[in-house]
């Protein structure tokens, strides 16, 4: 099938509860018929639900990106976006919008309706030389976040899109685990009840989602795999000033007078901005750039 090849082809792509089972939505509900009458009346049923699927759902969606937040755009500006998404025939597909695109407020993409999708929007600075990965993206699930004939983007939901790209590399081989069959609505139940520790309910992004998604797929998802990432602190010089981090939920840094500037470091790329520069560190090195 043309989707699982594609889902294998995440593989050299960007990577950026209770049991694993399938989406369970008032559109994506299946029920197990045995009487070979029921059968039937089953098969028409879905014959008429599909149509009535097809009037309730167009094939293409206006996405309506959300606000940024205040302190990336005082200090950045207006961003580019870097959209994902797979398209009708299960392919990973992507666009650009840029600054001052007129067209911007009408991008419409095509997307099944017979199975969930994740729409991912990177945001990105290329006047800044900031590149689309760094910052934390929006995101919507498709049937979830559908409104009509658009499709409405959140911060919140950028955590979702990036957990099922994940999900998809690591189930490449079972097509029984795709992200396309997990449960999104009682996953989203995990933050909107406050089920998780309180610092993974502030903020997402201090889960390491490739690592959850591994192994969700060694085993089954356990809740209780959602917490911070190990971090360690950093000593760093900078200009006295207030950080912002790239997630958007992220609790700003600063620092008193002649207080040694400590940052948290996680694995791979961190970065923060402030009204001085952009600063950029891992657990070996740290770069600081002003603003020209």
């Amino acid at each position: 099938m043309q989707i699982i090849e594609n889902f294998r082809s995440l593989k050299h792509a960007p990577r950026t509860l209770a049991p694993y089972i399938g989406m369970k939505t008032r559109f994506f509900r299946l029920r197990t018929v045995t009487a070979p009458a029921f059968r039937l009346a089953f098969l028409l049923a879905c014959l008429t639900a599909l149509t009535a699927c097809a009037e309730r759902f167009p094939s293409g969606y206006l996405l309506e990106l959300p606000s940024l937040p205040e302190s990336w755009a005082s200090l950045l500006g207006e961003p580019c976006w870097r959209l994902e998404w797979l398209d009708p025939d299960g392919s990973r597909k992507m666009t650009h919008i840029m600054i001052n695109d007129e067209s911007a407020q009408n991008i419409r993409i095509n997307i099944p309706i017979t199975w969930v999708n994740a729409v991912t929007a990177w945001p990105y600075w290329p006047e800044h030389n900031i590149i689309p990965g760094l910052f934390k993206p929006a995101g919507a699930i498709f049937p979830l976040d559908v409104n009509g004939n658009r499709l409405h983007l959140t911060w919140e939901a950028g955590v979702d899109t990036v957990f099922f790209w994940e999900l998809a590399v690591a189930n490449e081989d079972n097509f029984s685990r795709l992200p396309v069959n997990f449960d999104w609505l009682r996953f989203r139940e995990l933050f909107q009840q406050e089920i998780l520790t309180e610092a993974v309910c502030e903020d997402p992004w201090v889960v390491d989602w490739r690592s959850a998604a591994e192994k969700t797929t060694a085993g089954n998802f356990d809740r209780r795999r959602l917490v911070p990432e190990k971090t360690g602190t950093m000593a760093i010089p900078v200009p006295e000033s207030v950080w912002h981090g790239t997630s958007p939920f992220a609790k700003p840094l600063s620092f008193a007078e002649e207080e040694p500037s400590i940052f948290p470091v996680r694995q791979n790329v961190n970065a923060w901005v402030s009204e001085a520069g952009i600063l950029r560190a891992s657990a070996e090195a740290w770069i600081f750039i002003e603003w020209q």
